[in-house]
């Protein structure tokens, strides 16, 4: 079977970007992102709030190359970037810290200072 990638104008925007944002800055994260992007639905990360809060220090910005699901509470200050978040994480996200989009995280951090990947 041919692999044919992601048909989602947008996301395959976001994955020609973050490529090139990883030649451009020298950051081997925005190429790892890229990868992570081009993978099926179905491969694609999924991380539940309760995973964000053990694992990530006050700070800190989480970015998750998938989809961020509401399951447990956030209770430290902190910055998640992902390429999709369900309603209900992004309101408690919010409450909290911040929920961004990566493209922003992208214009904001090209150098990728105090991030970590999760999922």
């Amino acid at each position: 079977m041919k692999r044919t990638g992601p048909s989602n104008l947008a996301l395959k925007t976001l994955i020609v970007d973050s490529s090139k944002l990883a030649s451009k800055e020298k950051v081997k994260l925005w190429k790892r992102v890229s990868q992570e992007l081009t993978k099926s639905t179905r491969q694609r990360r999924t991380v539940n709030l309760h995973k964000i809060e053990t694992h990530v220090k006050v700070g800190e910005i989480a970015l998750i190359p998938g989809k961020v699901l509401s399951e447990g509470n956030l209770n430290k200050k902190v910055t998640v970037a992902a390429y999709q978040f369900s309603a209900e994480a992004k309101n408690k996200i919010n409450k909290v810290g911040k929920a961004i989009s990566i493209q922003q995280l992208m214009k904001e951090n090209p150098k990728a200072k105090k991030v970590r990947i999760l999922g």
